[in-house]
């Protein structure tokens, strides 16, 4: 992994990175000038008398040459007219506006950057977000299976945020304090080139600490953020499972799981920040020794009887060597911050590279109407190709439109798989399923998906209001459209007597409602939906009698003209279907009507006395 390889994310927004560049340049030349000025501002202090800029005066202004030597020279001539004109205090009185105008553009430039890189932050955010929720929306179910909630959540907010920060360290990594020094560095040959050499042979020392943390630092950083992921899992988990804990008593058990991962979280985050923090403070003392080396050198150079370095020009140039440390520790700092960034990095990746297996054919065929059959010919399946055991082995179904099928079997028979397969949830390894002779893995997703409704067990509503759950998917829908299919789904009357009817907010999953309640509001956003094919995936299983019945009245109604695929343990529900298929181990082993399956007094009779019996 590279470095910068979050520079990726910037794209679309090098307007704002280019003002952020820009403002830093800007920055860091103002930040040179105002240490610069050190020099006449001591010299006209405790140097120089009058004679010697009237002399300065007489010799005229400097030829113009690109370096230091001009710079100082031209500044000297025009300070000297001051001093002849006005005396030496309106000169100093000079100089000290033009620092306190240099220090304000400074500042002012290091806050324009710091603007400009707002919007690149926030919006990089934002994009990675979009992003993920995009892939997780339509990534296969299958992967799922393989993933935990809480650490995909972990990866969406603490991995996202932490390459907010990478973004801006590598931003000022690159851009500031790199400048910074440089141009200080640029700064201190035109002072001292002898000087400066011992600079160059010693900072490197200083480099090669900070990349030893930051290697370190990213091995923690990446086992920190699987930690995390850990937590994410334990309290969804717990705030998921609260009921079946607390009638279990098994609070003190989730406590002391929870407690066991946390403190792991908190000694890798202890290592983190140690190792963090010692960069940079490890970094001012190798700088500060290197200064000091440098001190000690100039000093003997100034004091020496050669003179081949000014006081003044030796304290400027301590002076504007001492402006390394600073950006030396914040680049050790971004570094650190860098790292952990690509630790996250790489979590995030593992969704946003994630193969997805349910893909469209180039130029998909669009299924506008169903006006025949779904037919599955010869169709296996597995949840993991190469394995032995196969969820469905070569079935072959016709489920002809207007008829009503009722597949039934013991746990694990296939049931599920083989509706979920209608709906392209997963895709069959052998075989093919067909819409009125199309292939569905040639036909696009949404034109399959938009003749299906389904009701499952588990009623799934979202934390919004009744007439939001009911309209879900759907654009433009009236309340009149609303209120007709909850009628017909028996939802109108309780829903009326809620507080505010049918905005009224159900609650998380719904948990202001009993079970029947939701189950018939799912009911009605199928209804509203009016699909040609429907999937009744045990839809009565977990409701009590009074609920069923009015449930089985609502999906009677539903039912009516359409393609019904059912799902039933119960099978008194079922006794009306047009055909009932019975299925074990992934084959189908008997099929029928609910009398010839009676006569037939197959694994049909076993399973319906099993039931009836009292």
């Amino acid at each position: 992994m590279k470095l910068f390889s979050v520079f990726k994310y910037i794209k679309g927004y090098w307007n704002h990175a280019w003002m952020n560049i820009i403002c830093n340049v800007l920055f860091s030349v103002f930040s040179l000038f105002s240490l610069v000025l050190v020099k006449p501002f001591l010299d006209l202090l405790f140097l120089h008398d009058e004679v010697f800029y009237k002399d300065i005066l007489q010799k005229g202004a400097p030829v113009f040459h690109p370096n230091s030597a001009w710079v100082n020279d031209a500044f000297t001539y025009h300070l000297s007219g001051l001093i002849s004109n006005h005396g030496k205090l309106s000169a100093l009185l000079f100089i000290c506006i033009v620092i306190v105008l240099l220090t304000f553009f400074k500042n002012l430039f290091r806050y324009m950057a710091m603007f400009a890189l707002a919007p690149i932050r926030n919006g990089v955010v934002r994009d990675l977000r979009n992003r993920l929720m995009d892939k997780v929306l339509h990534l296969q179910l299958s992967y799922f299976s393989n993933e935990k909630k809480g650490d995909i959540m972990s990866r969406i907010t603490s991995d996202v945020s932490e390459i907010e920060w990478s973004i801006m360290q590598s931003l000022e990594l690159i851009f500031r304090e790199p400048l910074l020094v440089i141009i200080s560095l640029v700064a201190l040959i035109m002072i001292s080139p002898y000087l400066t050499l011992y600079v160059f042979l010693l900072l490197p020392v200083a480099g090669l600490l900070v990349a030893l943390i930051g290697k370190s630092l990213k091995r923690n950083a990446t086992k920190g953020k699987e930690v995390l992921g850990k937590l994410f899992i334990a309290m969804e988990e717990t705030l998921s499972g609260l009921k079946i804990i607390k009638a279990f008593t098994g609070e003190h058990f989730v406590s002391d799981k929870f407690k066991s991962i946390n403190e792991e979280y908190t000694k890798i985050s202890v290592r983190i920040y140690r190792k963090t923090d010692l960069s940079s403070p490890l970094t001012e003392v190798i700088v500060t020794a290197i200064l000091m080396l440098i001190m000690f050198i100039g000093g003997r150079m100034v004091m020496g009887a050669d003179s081949s370095l000014s006081a003044s020009s030796f304290i400027t140039y301590i002076i504007v060597a001492s402006q390394i440390i600073p950006p030396v520790k914040q680049i050790t700092q971004a570094y650190n911050s860098i790292q952990k960034g690509v630790a996250s990095e790489e979590r995030i990746n593992k969704i946003l590279h994630a193969e997805n297996t349910i893909t469209e054919v180039s130029n998909p065929t669009e299924i506008k109407s169903f006006s025949h059959k779904i037919e599955f010919k010869n169709v296996s399946f597995a949840y993991n190709r190469g394995d032995a055991g196969h969820v469905l082995q070569h079935v072959n179904l016709i489920i002809p439109k207007g008829k009503t099928i009722a597949l039934v079997g013991q746990s694990g028979s296939g049931k599920t798989t083989l509706t979920d397969m209608i709906a392209r949830f997963y895709d069959c390894d052998d075989g093919e399923i067909l819409f009125d002779e199309v292939n569905i893995k040639n036909a696009s997703l949404k034109s399959v998906r938009n003749l299906l409704g389904m009701v499952s067990q588990e009623p799934i509503l979202f934390n919004d209001t009744v007439f939001n759950n009911i309209a879900f998917g759907l654009e433009n829908i009236s309340e009149k459209d609303v209120m007709e299919s909850a009628r017909i789904a028996n939802a109108h009357d309780f829903i009326m007597q809620m507080p505010e009817g049918y905005q009224t907010n159900v609650g998380d999953r719904g948990t202001k409602l009993s079970g029947g309640q939701r189950q018939r509001i799912s009911i009605a956003r199928a209804v509203l939906k009016n699909p040609p094919i429907l999937i009744l995936d045990e839809a009565t299983s977990a409701l009590d009698s009074e609920n069923e019945r009015m449930v089985q009245d609502a999906l009677q109604k539903l039912m009516q003209n359409r393609t019904t695929v059912v799902i039933a343990h119960r099978l008194s529900t079922i006794v009306y279907a047009d055909e009932i298929v019975v299925l074990e181990k992934g084959k189908i082993i008997e099929r029928g009507t609910h009398k010839e399956l009676l006569a037939h007094a197959g694994t049909y009779l076993k399973l319906y006395e099993m039931q009836t019996i009292k």
